[in-house]
């Protein structure tokens, strides 16, 4: 194991605490809640997961995680995934897995929203990772060519047969190599008003706290929940 993938594991435990018997959980994607998963199970919490794609729900299923629609129940007490990039006003970029979209509605729909990471995706500004944009495959060439009119530097993700990625929902990604991105919100206004876009991967807002893990864990929370 890495020293990078002992901070994942480091960060994902400690979202145990969070969890409790019972609860509706929602489950994100990715390498580092892949290590929260492996943790749920093996405490024995009783959870019902609401996960954010495909994959989750197969590695659920595989170690015993019961698993549910998110639209057959009438609430999720928390979500717990990963970001690929955070800032230190609480945003973050998701999507490198190609799950945003289904990320975005469990995410809204979650009374508590909780990011693990490792320390290497805290920057003071988003832009190092490229920003995920979900858009149908009808048009998506002159959502690419706009794009590069403004400068966004747009990339289809593609497999190794250079054939475009599907996600789970059946549309593309358009990595965005944006550089800094100084105003967040006002880059996702504007993508959210672009005909063709399903859903971006900027998350303003949204996260209640921050799991870190370095050589030890830190967390990040917003101040709402200091009172």
């Amino acid at each position: 194991m890495t020293v990078q993938d002992n901070k994942k594991k480091r960060a994902a435990n400690a979202a145990l605490r969070y969890i409790e018997d019972g609860m509706v959980v929602g489950l994100g994607t990715g390498t580092t809640v892949l290590y929260l998963l492996q943790a749920i199970a093996a405490s024995k919490i009783n959870i019902l997961g609401v996960t954010t794609s495909k994959k989750t729900t197969v590695i659920c299923q595989q170690l015993g995680i019961k698993v549910t629609d998110i639209d057959d129940v009438d609430h999720i007490d928390v979500t717990i995934d990963g970001a690929d990039e955070v800032d230190t006003y609480m945003n973050g970029i998701k999507g490198g897995g190609a799950a945003l979209l289904m990320e975005k509605i469990v995410a809204k729909n979650s009374n508590k929203n909780i990011w693990i990471v490792d320390d290497s995706k805290v920057h003071d500004t988003l832009g190092t990772f490229p920003l995920p944009v979900e858009v149908i495959p009808y048009g998506s060439g002159r959502l690419l060519r706009k794009f590069e009119a403004n400068d966004f530097n747009p990339v289809l993700r593609v497999d190794q047969n250079h054939q475009p990625i599907i996600t789970d929902s059946g549309h593309y990604i358009i990595d965005l190599h944006l550089g800094d991105i100084i105003n967040p919100q006002t880059l996702a206004d504007y993508l959210e008003n672009q005909v063709g876009i399903v859903e971006h991967g900027l998350f303003v807002d949204i996260v209640d706290i921050i799991i870190i893990g370095g050589d030890s864990v830190t967390l990040k929370e917003r101040q709402t929940q200091l009172k």
